[in-house]
């Protein structure tokens, strides 16, 4: 492999000769991005105990422009840990509390009759914001979930043959109770296939839960949270992610990946847009690190939360296993493919 792995402290400035690198995202924008990064994540992990993977992989999700899934048991901080991301990112935000009698346009919105003008206006539901938690998102009905798929997607809203544009930057944090549950609808493909990384955050350790119930409620310690980002900052981020550097050899992995999911017989392969979805959540994971190119530790930091829910891999609680780890198929995968062909 002609690329070192663990070689990285490329900068921007020695990245002008790579096209990638041609904009207006400046070294002095990385360093500041860097300096904001690590403010977050030190506060956010304040919050979120005994997660620093998975906090850091949420905060790639944003980065990268995608809509981020989380699926646990209820309780396990999941709403907390969007609450904290949408405090801290300095975003407008609208928590939307799914329910098996929802309907679309109590999310999206509806024309009303406005008497003294004689005509319909349209008036924007909670989905008109910059980040939306869509909370239990699986307890409503399939025609209810498919309402997020073009906001999703194109970012806009079409409501009686008109189209409205959503704000920007726009994300989606939706939660998911495991399907054992009672009175949960399951995602079908097509909307998980919008969601660019899946998490679960799991049980704390005993010392984080020790913490918790000595320290102060979590939703006291949300409060408290300053802002550390902006929309702009946030903008700026992203074109920064766009940017990292991913060479040859590292693509060449990364389809060495994609090709082994597309030789099974149990589920279908990545498609394109999974493809994309890996290399661009790879790029956010380096970037939130603090480099500008990407390496195969970072493809392999996110591959399961990029692929295991495109594949047909469903969450599953460890007390109904028996508390016994069992390897996923993005695991199974990584411990398959080698780094060097």
């Amino acid at each position: 492999m002609t690329h070192a792995a663990n070689d990285r402290s490329l900068s921007i400035s020695q990245r002008t000769a790579n096209p990638l690198s041609q904009s207006i995202h400046s070294t002095a924008d990385f360093q500041r991005n860097q300096q904001q990064i690590a403010q977050l994540l030190a506060q956010l992990n304040q919050i979120v105990l005994d997660k620093p993977q998975a906090v850091r992989l949420a905060l790639s999700c944003i980065l990268a422009g995608g809509h981020l899934l989380l699926q646990d048991l209820p309780g396990m901080g999941k709403t907390t840990l969007a609450q904290g991301l949408a405090q801290l990112l300095g975003l407008s935000f609208s928590r939307v509390q799914f329910t098996n009698d929802m309907l679309p346009a109590d999310i999206l919105g509806m024309s009303i009759y406005d008497q003294s003008k004689q005509q319909f206006e349209f008036r924007p539901g909670p989905v008109f914001t910059q980040l939306l938690l869509a909370d239990e998102i699986n307890r409503s009905s399939p025609k209810t979930q498919s309402a997020l798929l073009e906001a999703m997607e194109e970012r806009q809203v079409t409501q009686d043959g008109q189209t409205y544009p959503l704000p920007q930057p726009f994300f989606v944090i939706a939660t998911q109770n495991p399907l054992q549950q009672a009175g949960v609808y399951p995602l079908p493909e097509s909307q998980l296939d919008r969601f660019l990384l899946c998490l679960s955050l799991g049980y704390p350790s005993p010392a984080a839960e020790r913490e918790l119930l000595k320290g102060k409620d979590r939703r006291e310690l949300l409060k408290d949270l300053d802002t550390v980002l902006d929309t702009e900052a946030v903008l700026l981020a992203q074109q920064g992610v766009r940017q990292v550097y991913v060479a040859d050899t590292v693509l060449d992995y990364l389809q060495r990946l994609v090709a082994k999911t597309r030789a099974s017989q149990e589920y279908h392969g990545l498609s394109p847009r999974g493809v994309l979805s890996l290399q661009r959540a790879a790029q956010a994971h380096a970037y939130v690190s603090g480099y500008m190119e990407v390496t195969p530790e970072d493809i392999q930091a996110v591959f399961a939360a990029v692929t295991d829910h495109r594949l047909g891999q469903r969450f599953v609680p460890a007390h109904v296993t028996g508390g016994q780890a069992t390897k996923t198929i993005a695991q199974r995968i990584l411990a398959e493919v080698s780094v060097v062909a």
